[in-house]
């Protein structure tokens, strides 16, 4: 997450902006992607090789969406990755990055003839202190998260499952965001968004 006050761009978000622009373009050979991705993987200490494997035999198998929320090393990795801006996963999980940004923006296509013009959407999770300072202090600014963004249309899901236990650990805050969302604004700026429940591996309820 990156907050950006009036004053000026945060560099590390037109960073991440160019970036992705540029990972968005990439035209490269999957097997070989994939093929780079597991061989990285295995050199890891933390990833579960039955996960590797299942990525390696049977990965056109399933959607992006699918891979995204099941319980595989996918989620963890590629969130850190974009979190911390490590470049070497990035670029590992970079042609996972364009599956899952090309299915989000099929199925945003599909459902845009029957979405409300407006409509709310939250989004529960812990942040750091610093990064909670940081939020104040920007107050009345703007902020750019600078990864895949799931939310619910259900507040309780979001608090409950989400912002409310994040407050069991004492370097963290819980927060509940609160998106207003205008598709006319959405569109007009090119950004994708999609409800994946039926697509969702974990069946969230109304997960946008």
């Amino acid at each position: 997450m990156i907050s950006i006050n009036f004053n000026g761009l945060d560099p590390l978000f037109m960073y991440t902006q160019l970036l992705k622009e540029a990972l968005l373009e990439i035209e490269d050979d999957d097997v070989k992607s994939i093929k780079d991705l597991v061989e990285y993987c295995r050199l890891q200490d933390d990833i579960d090789e039955g996960q590797i494997s299942k990525v390696e035999n049977e990965y056109r198998d399933y959607t992006p969406i699918w891979w995204y929320t099941a319980e595989t090393f996918i989620y963890p990795m590629l969130n850190r990755g974009l979190r911390q801006m490590d470049v070497d996963i990035i670029l590992k999980m970079g042609f996972f990055i364009r599956h899952l940004h090309q299915h989000i923006k099929e199925l945003h296509r599909e459902q845009q003839g029957n979405m409300p013009t407006n409509f709310q959407v939250f989004r529960g999770q812990g942040l750091s202190m610093e990064d909670f300072e940081k939020m104040k202090k920007t107050k009345g600014g703007l902020m750019s998260f600078n990864n895949f963004l799931s939310t619910s249309r259900n507040c309780q899901i979001s608090f409950n499952n989400f912002a409310r236990p994040a407050t069991n650990n004492p370097n963290s805050v819980g927060i509940l965001f609160v998106m207003n969302i205008d598709t006319a604004i959405c569109t007009k700026f090119s950004t994708p968004f999609a409800e994946v429940t039926i697509e969702d591996y974990k069946y969230y309820f109304d997960q946008f």
